[in-house]
């Protein structure tokens, strides 16, 4: 594969323990120009103790393009909090200048209704548009998940007739027992806004995995993610991949680690 390397994305969750500047920084000797803030950071805010301003002045000068924040959860369990925590995220994003703003679904056990998911949806898709943020539905895989297949939410989305893409994420795929069954077929490749990648070297049953094992790609990925890439782009898509490994290892890494760990999953990529 040859992916620009314009179209790859650094998730901040690769570098737990690094301040915003230092994270940018290291992307841009990365010669990348893409990022993810998140929500979930040790300090608890998308910009940890800096202002909107400072953030946004700090993307201009290592040239930095802010992709998404980190993520409205649960999104389909609408009440006027969540609402008013979402539209806080939207304010965020626009502040930032931050292209999109994640949905996650109720990750619990209980189950939400398609019809109380469209509801939701159709609830959130004013304020977006209010905001000029795109929205990004990601579907999580979990056995626990109320919404776990990327076909389900392109369909969703559609009966919805809210203007928001699937987000595609590759261990979240690889966890549900029927998106081999439902995706090639069943996937509208232009409906889906970014992709994200980690790996997965635990060999236990799909079902006991958590995002505690995800890394970065390796030979050894059992979500065979760089496989999941070359399906993408033999389908046709032309998007953002965001690297986004989850697991507690990471916060022992330092920048020498993280860097070399991106340059391996690329390189791989681009075998």
């Amino acid at each position: 594969m040859a992916i620009d390397s314009t179209r790859f994305c650094i998730n901040r969750k690769i570098a737990p323990n690094l301040d915003i500047e230092t994270f940018f920084k290291l992307v841009q000797r990365l010669g990348l120009n893409k990022v993810e803030l998140r929500n979930d950071m040790p300090s608890g805010k998308v910009t940890d103790d800096l202002s909107h301003e400072q953030v946004k002045a700090l993307a201009k000068r290592y040239g930095m393009e802010i992709i998404t924040i980190n993520a409205v959860y649960p999104f389909n369990r609408m009440d006027d909090e969540l609402l008013s925590r979402a539209e806080g995220l939207m304010k965020e994003a626009q502040a930032i200048g931050a292209r999109a703003l994640v949905l996650c679904p109720l990750n619990d056990g209980q189950p939400i209704s398609a019809d109380k998911t469209i509801a939701a949806l159709q609830k959130l898709a004013p304020l977006f548009k209010r905001y000029g943020i795109e929205g990004l539905v990601e579907p999580l895989g979990f056995p626990q998940s109320s919404l776990r297949s990327a076909v389900q939410t392109q369909a969703l989305l559609r009966d919805a007739q809210v203007p928001f893409k699937v987000l595609i994420d590759t261990f979240h795929h690889h966890l549900y027992e029927k998106a081999e069954q439902e995706f090639p077929n069943g996937i509208d490749i232009n409906g889906i806004g970014l992709v994200h990648l980690s790996g997965v070297e635990d060999t236990r049953p799909k079902a006991q995995l958590t995002d505690e094992e995800r890394i970065m790609l390796s030979e050894k990925d059992v979500l065979e993610s760089v496989a999941q890439v070359r399906r993408l782009e033999k389908m046709g898509y032309r998007g953002i991949y965001a690297f986004e490994p989850f697991s507690s290892e990471l916060a022992n890494w330092s920048e020498a680690d993280i860097e070399r760990e991106i340059h391996r999953s690329i390189q791989l990529l681009q075998a």
